[in-house]
């Protein structure tokens, strides 16, 4: 702890700013991490074959619950085309589409801060680097000689822990930021490939039934 302490006296008060950014990070990638990995993720293939199976049946009740039993947003798109499944495709479509927009935003929420907030720490870094040669400089100028030494040993330091700790912060960030922007947009893929699989089969299903009716 005393090292801890330390590093962050002789780093400067630009040393809090970027602990501050990495708090809002960390709180922001715990979130996303929950949401996206564990809420939202389903085995979309699985999920799929299962619904696929019941709606051939037409079986569509059961199928429905399947999907409400999901917290996945993908569950909630298909369930929403199946509510309509009776109608005709441009209003199954006009369903899928209303609920697609609701859940992806929730998918892909303040992910984009986590590139800001490298970016940020990375340019908090930088400040405390000049102010860090600025302290130095002006000791080296204008210090008593007995101190100089103390107070340009002091600008170092400012310069090299600030940008060494802007980069500690900007460096995961960037990392989880791809990760979970990754996780996000297969999210996204998958409820555009599946509703519109779920829009086929609805379609085909009930075109079917009417030439069987024929």
């Amino acid at each position: 702890m005393e090292t801890l302490a330390s590093f962050f006296r002789d780093g400067g008060i630009f040393m809090y700013f970027i602990l501050a950014t990495s708090i809002v990070g960390v709180a922001i990638i715990i979130e996303r991490v929950i949401v996206l990995l564990y809420k939202s993720n389903v085995n979309a293939d699985a999920l799929w074959r299962e619904l696929s199976k019941y709606i051939d049946e037409a079986n569509i009740e059961k199928a429905g619950s399947i999907c409400r039993a999901s917290h996945a947003p993908l569950a909630a798109v298909l369930e929403r085309g199946l509510s309509v499944h009776d109608q005709g495709e441009r209003d199954i479509q006009s369903a899928v589409d209303e609920i697609s927009l609701e859940v992806i935003p929730d998918i892909e929420r303040r992910i984009s801060y986590l590139s800001v907030i490298a970016n940020v720490s990375t340019l908090l870094g930088l400040l405390g680097t000049i102010q860090g040669l600025i302290q130095a400089f002006t000791a080296i100028g204008s210090a008593d000689p007995s101190q100089k030494a103390i107070v340009l040993t002091k600008g170092i330091s400012i310069a090299l822990y600030t940008t060494a700790f802007g980069l500690i912060v900007a460096i995961p960030m960037l990392v989880m930021y791809t990760i979970l922007l990754s996780k996000a947009h297969r999210l996204v893929d998958e409820i555009d490939e599946f509703s519109v699989k779920l829009i086929n089969m609805l379609v085909r299903n009930k075109s079917d039934r009417r030439t069987d009716g024929a």
